[in-house]
């Protein structure tokens, strides 16, 4: 009879842990889409300047003379405290698509791309410049790794692709199962795997600000949940003890 019991009562420790574990599988949906689906995934683009994005601005003379310095006359100039400082030059774009810079004012740069923008602001600095050189950067475009590790990256360049970012944020290792990484792209999830070369290729994608990629950790079922009901296998164990022992009691 405690055989029995004790039989039993594994036998429903073992499917609670595996349906716990389960449930901890996120970005789950119904039809789940591969990265074959969708020929534009994998086109390289140029990012646009949209609402909200933070640009930083940089606005150098005589065609970024000062960038290089070989002379080091920059140096000279402002002495060897001074020229390390680097002033912060960040500024958001409005919700009309209009930056507000420094002597040039209010100019509208929603929907260009940097090398547009910067082309358009060198003209506009040009009136007070003697042939300015121009470096425009975002420094709020980034993706966001959930699951085995949690961790926000940003996209240092255009067109990055899926395995940088998961390097970038140590996000592969012994831990994790590669056959089900999830991107989410809006309302779209693609399931991705990464465990073979010809698979790579194929879904290695290109990202996009503000895509979610879900790294489902390699998970041990019964070893978690012994550890998350420690407490009440102990309790189970000693009432099987005590039966025992009042069972040869008799």
């Amino acid at each position: 009879m405690v055989k029995n019991i004790t039989v039993a009562l594994l036998s429903v420790f073992l499917i609670t842990s595996c349906g716990t574990y389960r449930k901890n599988i996120m970005l789950q949906v119904g039809e789940e889409l591969s990265p074959s689906d969708s020929e534009e995934l994998n086109l390289e683009t140029n990012y646009t300047i949209q609402t909200n994005d933070i640009l930083k601005l940089e606005v150098f003379t005589n065609k970024g003379e000062r960038i290089i310095d070989p002379d080091f006359e920059l140096t000279k100039e402002l002495g060897a405290n001074q020229s390390n400082l680097k002033p912060k030059l960040e500024y958001i774009v409005n919700a009309d698509g209009s930056v507000k810079l420094p002597m040039i004012g209010i100019i509208f740069l929603e929907g260009k791309s940097l090398r547009e923008a910067e082309l358009l602001l060198q003209n506009a600095y040009g009136e007070y410049y003697n042939t300015p050189f121009i470096s425009l950067q975002y420094i709020n475009k980034r993706v966001t790794v959930i699951g085995a590790v949690n961790q926000v990256v940003e996209l240092k360049n255009e067109n990055m692709k899926l395995i940088e970012v998961l390097a970038l944020a140590d996000a592969i290792d012994n831990d994790v199962i590669v056959q089900n990484i999830r991107l989410m792209r809006g309302d779209e999830i693609y399931v991705l795997d990464l465990s073979k070369s010809d698979e790579v290729q194929k879904t290695n994608m290109l990202l996009k600000p503000g895509d979610i990629i879900y790294v489902e950790p390699l998970r041990r079922p019964f070893i978690e949940a012994v550890k998350d009901y420690g407490p009440i296998i102990s309790l189970v164990s000693s009432l099987t003890a005590i039966v025992v022992i009042i069972s040869n009691s008799k």
